[in-house]
């Protein structure tokens, strides 16, 4: 039987349990209560309010707009919907980077007002101190290496990481360095297949891969890419389970006839 069948509440500890008996992590992104509702009952291990609110819900152009606030009343809509998953929150852009007393402020805000359950922190050894420094406190981190969206300007573009040795034995060594201070999983974003293989196996903490291959630990992916209401955002990395922007275009503009044409509501549907 699988570790996440056994429980009522994934925690951190049961996705351990689960990288040990070689059983993989489902993770997706929530944003609101409702999507949340359906992403948790449908058996979904990890849901993930990730600073991508700021791209699919906000429409801006990155991930560096979105505030710390709005990071919270996103996690506090998803925390109210999930009854079984472990909920993990993005610490924003400007919330954690080279001042660890407020990394350590930003994570206790987002665990105490959006009750969320860990929090996801970007780079390696150069933010060691601000995750030792909320792991102080109690509170589990999850680390992100290879593309990093929040540091897109430093890149310069969202093409795959760590293809080079050096970047690579980087990664290597801050995939180490995160498990040594205590994160307790680390996303692998867009790295090539085999070097992702070769941290999973190195590494006693599950990985979570999204555009990183097939032994990550888990796969993560954004819902509004996976259900295919964004269109246009193909990537390579990306399986589109359903095509929803089809679908609701369809339905609104169906409802928009009905009421036009004066056949909504009919006579059952009013009292």
């Amino acid at each position: 039987m699988s570790v996440n069948k056994e429980i009522k509440r994934i925690t951190t500890n049961t996705i351990q349990e689960m990288k040990v008996r070689g059983e993989k992590i489902s993770m997706l992104t929530a944003y609101d209560y409702s999507m949340a509702t359906i992403v948790d009952e449908a058996g979904t291990d990890i849901i993930l309010v990730g600073d991508s609110a700021s791209n699919v819900m906000a429409g801006h152009e990155t991930t560096l707009p979105i505030t710390l606030d709005q990071m919270i009343y996103h996690a506090s809509s998803v925390v109210r919907a999930a009854k079984r998953a472990l909920v993990v929150v993005d610490l924003p852009f400007g919330s954690y980077q080279g001042n660890s007393k407020e990394a350590l402020n930003s994570a206790i805000r987002i665990m105490k007002e959006a009750g969320a359950h860990a929090v996801k922190i970007e780079g390696g050894v150069e933010i060691a101190e601000s995750v030792s420094r909320i792991l102080t406190a109690g509170i589990p981190v999850m680390g992100h290496l290879g593309l990093t969206p929040q540091s897109i300007y430093k890149f310069g573009t969202y093409t795959v990481r760590a293809k080079h040795e050096a970047e690579a034995q980087k990664l290597r060594d801050d995939a180490l360095k995160l498990q040594e201070l205590g994160c307790f999983g680390i996303v692998l974003e867009k790295i090539p297949a085999k070097l992702a293989q070769e941290v999973s196996d190195s590494l006693q903490i599950p990985t979570i891969g999204i555009g990183a291959g097939q032994h990550c630990d888990g796969q993560v992916l954004v819902i509004h890419d996976m259900l295919g209401i964004n269109k246009g955002f193909k990537p390579r990395f990306l399986r589109q389970y359903s095509n929803m922007y089809d679908i609701m275009h369809d339905a609104i503009k169906n409802y928009n006839s009905d009421v036009k044409s004066n056949s909504f509501p009919n006579e059952k549907e009013q009292y």
